[in-house]
């Protein structure tokens, strides 16, 4: 008990050696340390319709919404993903319909030609739900991808609102130990009235 009592109040001692230490800042530095005037920031403008029409637009418009907000490079994300599905939507719907146009001729006892000559009824009945699924999965996609496109307008206009002055502020730091002079990571925040 009594090394456990010595061990405390050497390391109490020793931590708070730090507090009484003299500040020896030169004028020069503490001039710099002069808080900003609050006169000076930029005001800060609060529109509630903002969302709301780049959410519009891009409902009309595909993509009009990130042009709203100026951001250009969602463009081609938008576009990109919403063309390939409907590519892909495209190309299973034609396949389905030769499949489906294969096996009525097969029904129907008119001779199958092309590429599906070889097929029997079975094989070109599972060509149809391969392709009838796929194609119904391009048209999921490519209505999420639409969905997404507006949410993406919406939320990104509500962020570009978001209030990010010098008044708040948070940001990682390394502090040095002063007992074994090791860094330790740390947060700063600081909050300024």
């Amino acid at each position: 008990m009594k090394h456990l009592f010595s061990i405390f109040l050497a390391v109490f001692l020793l931590a708070s050696a730090g507090c009484f230490a003299q500040d020896t800042l030169s004028l020069q530095q503490a001039s710099a340390r002069v808080k900003k005037d609050s006169t000076l920031l930029k005001p800060y403008v609060l529109d509630p319709l903002t969302p709301s029409k780049a959410a519009f637009y891009s409902a009309v418009v595909p993509g009009l919404g990130q042009i709203y907000n100026k951001k250009y490079w969602k463009l081609p994300l938008v576009y990109g993903g919403m063309g390939l599905s409907l590519y892909y939507y495209t190309w299973n719907h034609t396949k389905y319909n030769e499949y489906r146009d294969a096996y009525k001729n097969l029904l129907a006892g008119r001779p199958v030609t092309g590429e599906l000559a070889d097929l029997d009824g079975d094989r070109l009945i599972r060509g149809q739900r391969f392709h009838q699924r796929n194609r119904d999965l391009s048209l999921l996609l490519t209505v999420g991808i639409y969905i997404l496109n507006i949410v993406d307008a919406n939320v990104d206009a509500h962020l570009k609102q978001f209030n990010v002055n010098e008044n708040l502020t948070f940001k990682p730091t390394l502090e040095q130990n002063p007992l074994d002079m090791k860094y330790n990571p740390g947060f700063s925040i600081n909050y300024q009235f």
